[in-house]
């Protein structure tokens, strides 16, 4: 197809994976450098949180010895201390450090307490990547697409920080948010322009409405930057591998939507880290699993 046969939109979210495929290096480039077969690859991260009680240096070697490729890093959501323990302690030259000396790749900032703002330059300054924040309340379905519009339009502050320090921004579904039903998806997709733009999907809440996730990923496409590998259960049970959902589709449907970022295994409460790291090691080696089976 010609550029002239684009329309705006396309064109758009044609430069939105472009641009994801500048911050986290992906298919094509490998593929044409001869390094990988043509076609989707998955590729691992996980969150800094899961090791909440460690400092983030001890994180991060955790995360890296259980072969996880990048990291998302959590600000002080459930009590989280990484991301504040690096804008005040570390700083961005230090968290590249880190990261360098357990080859691990910054991933995300999961900005749910703090905010994208406090976080943005400190972010740029380490690489750049995606921030990753909630929505706002529920809108009725009458007020959907107008209620869409509005929250949008309120991050235009937001976005061109993202567009000063090389990020991305992904608004994750939740229940009872703005961001939560299928027509919802829909109604972000529609109304988004902005190639820095995108969503965090959270499959377990989407799997507390009953939605089917393979069928909202599709409804993202090239719009979905984060992809929690998260399901309903208890405990651990929430990991991939651990409770009772198949998360092959998911997968398949990650590859059929050209995925471009990473999938990221995820719990709330994590145990203790021994434990969650053997957790971790089954979840990993399960979506590999599910990764050859497509």
């Amino acid at each position: 197809m010609g550029s002239s046969d684009l329309t705006r939109r396309q064109f758009l979210q044609h430069g939105a994976v472009m641009a994801a495929g500048a911050a986290a290096p992906g298919l094509l480039a490998r593929a044409a450098a001869g390094k990988e077969k043509p076609g989707w690859t998955m590729r691992l991260s996980t969150s800094s949180i899961h090791y909440s009680k460690l400092p983030i240096e001890e994180a991060c070697k955790r995360i890296a010895a259980l072969g996880f490729e990048a990291i998302d890093i959590w600000s002080a959501h459930a009590g989280c201390p990484h991301l504040d323990d690096v804008l005040g302690r570390l700083g961005p030259d230090g968290l590249r450090k880190v990261l360098q000396e357990n080859h691990l790749k910054l991933y995300a900032f999961s900005v749910y307490t703090g905010g994208y703002r406090k976080y943005a330059e400190l972010l740029g300054k380490a690489g750049g990547g995606v921030a990753v924040r909630g929505s706002a309340g529920a809108a009725k379905p009458t007020e959907l697409t107008t209620r869409m519009k509005a929250f949008i339009e309120s991050l235009k502050p937001d976005l061109e920080l993202a567009e000063k320090h090389n990020s991305y921004l992904a608004i994750e579904n939740h229940g009872g948010s703005l961001l939560g039903s299928v027509d919802s998806f829909k109604a972000f997709v529609q109304v988004n322009t902005n190639p820095r733009l995108g969503i965090a999907m959270a499959p377990y809440h989407l799997q507390g409405r009953g939605a089917k996730v393979e069928d909202v990923i599709a409804i993202a496409g090239k719009q979905l930057f984060f992809f929690y590998a998260w399901q309903r259960a208890k405990g651990v049970g929430q990991l991939p591998g651990h409770g009772p959902t198949d998360f092959t589709p998911w997968i398949a449907a990650l590859a059929n939507a050209a995925y471009a970022w990473y999938v990221n295994p995820f719990m709330h409460h994590e145990p203790a880290p021994d434990v969650m790291s053997a957790a971790l090691a089954k979840s990993r080696d399960y979506l590999k699993a599910c990764y050859a089976k497509i």
